[in-house]
């Protein structure tokens, strides 16, 4: 794998991408982006979304849709998994190595002291300001009341994906308080499109969107989407949309998919056709999430088996249970022995992980990752199939000499990043 340069310059002068211990304060980024003459308040039409789960794939459908319509976007989304040019599209293409450390320098020369996410965001809004682009779509890193990119004063359409339990240290122990955090991107009269929420969830938006004086559009109101015989609907009270089945495996993709419409088609200055729409689920991209490995190391030692290896990316408990979901849904396609190869980092709530996980598969692989959950109370977490090994490799190897036909590594975007290093299918 080649070096990260972009990221070797930003860790150079900024440091860990959230260091500094300091407290949510975003007025060192706003004296650095008034410094660099407010880039973010020169940004293109401006989608703003935060939630939980369902960022990235939301944003991947709305990519590839208005991409499919000729349009051009940016897009800044996290995590990366191999090299920090990921989260930095712009007008369609992934930033050069070159404009981010020329952005970096810039943004170091303001000389205000900034996390390094905080910068990442900083560079997104140069590039986005100084590339003319049809809409910016913009992923919140933490929460959203306090993230960096909250410094966008005036999107034309905030997104809320499904809220539930995640970065309980920073954000808060209870579901209301985490609401609270993702809710605080909504601005006053611009139109804020929600998924299903948990009804804690849901009260608390409701109370900030009419303290702010933001109209929502409620899923299960002012829209719906559902699967029908092997079809996406997407319903709004103007349009209908009648589309294939999403190409990203997994129920909540469904979902997903319907939220990424739903907002495309509230924005008429877009004018979007049918057939964009349906080019786009159909193409989406979003690498790590429910996705097949069919080149590189980890698939060539699952050939000769004639097994499947996913990876999947979910790292909270809302995620293991969607990752269930989509087992449940490939096992309806084609029925298979499956395994489940798993690590997390210890400073998530890897017990919830693996507990909405147990005994979800045939066979539970626990292994350990740097900073990672003990294997040993991992496996004991995920249930009476699972047991532990040394690394991927040999945690793949014994999942495959047990009869494994479906291989899932899951659990950590630090495992999916080792299971996608060799492979050609990072896009």
């Amino acid at each position: 794998m080649s070096e990260d340069r972009a990221l070797h310059a930003f860790e150079q002068l900024f440091g860990p991408e959230f260091g500094h211990g300091r407290a949510f304060d975003l007025a060192p980024l706003n004296r650095a982006l008034k410094a660099l003459g407010d880039p973010q308040e020169k940004l293109p039409p401006t989608i703003h979304v935060a939630g939980t789960n369902g960022k990235g794939s939301t944003i991947a459908f709305m990519r590839a849709i208005a991409e499919a319509a000729g349009l051009r976007v940016h897009v800044f989304s996290k995590p990366h998994i191999l090299n920090l040019r990921e989260r930095f599209r712009v007008a369609n293409a992934l930033a050069s190595d070159e404009a981010l450390i020329a952005a970096a320098g810039r943004i170091a020369a303001t000389n205000e002291t900034l996390t390094q996410f905080e910068a990442q965001v900083a560079a997104a809004f140069l590039l986005f300001a100084e590339t003319p682009a049809d809409v910016a779509l913009l992923e919140t890193g933490l929460g959203g009341r306090d993230d960096a990119t909250n410094v966008v004063a005036h999107p034309v359409l905030c997104v809320l994906t499904p809220i539930d339990l995640d970065h309980q240290d920073a954000l808060g122990a209870t579901l209301a308080e985490i609401a609270a955090h993702k809710a605080g991107i909504l601005k006053p009269g611009v139109p804020t499109i929600v998924t299903r929420q948990r009804d804690e969830a849901q009260d608390v938006i409701e109370a900030e969107a009419a303290r702010v004086g933001a109209t929502l559009l409620q899923q299960g109101i002012a829209w719906d989407a559902f699967a029908q015989n092997g079809r996406l609907v997407v319903q709004t009270e103007t349009r209908m949309l009648d589309l294939p089945e999403p190409n990203l495996v997994g129920a909540h993709q469904v979902d997903n998919a319907g939220l990424a419409c739903t907002a495309l088609l509230s924005l008429a200055r877009l004018s979007i056709d049918d057939d964009a729409f349906a080019r786009g689920v159909t193409h989406a991209v979003w690498p790590g999430r429910m996705q097949r490995l069919t080149h590189g190391h980890l698939a060539e030692l699952a050939r000769p088996f004639d097994a499947e290896v996913w990876i999947d990316g979910g790292h909270n408990a809302h995620a293991a249970r969607a990752l269930m979901a989509a087992l449940a849904q490939l096992n309806r396609k084609r029925a298979a022995k499956t395994a489940l190869i798993v690590g997390l980092r210890a400073r998530k709530d890897w017990r919830a992980f693996a507990n909405a996980l147990r005994d979800a598969a045939d066979l539970a692989i626990a292994i350990p990752l740097a900073d990672g959950a003990p294997p040993t109370e991992l496996a004991t977490a995920l249930g009476a199939h699972a047991k532990t090994a040394s690394d991927l490799d040999s945690a793949m190897q014994n999942a495959l000499d047990l009869g494994a036909e479906r291989v899932v590594i899951c659990g950590s975007f630090l495992l999916v990043a080792k299971a996608l290093s060799d492979s050609a299918e990072l896009t």
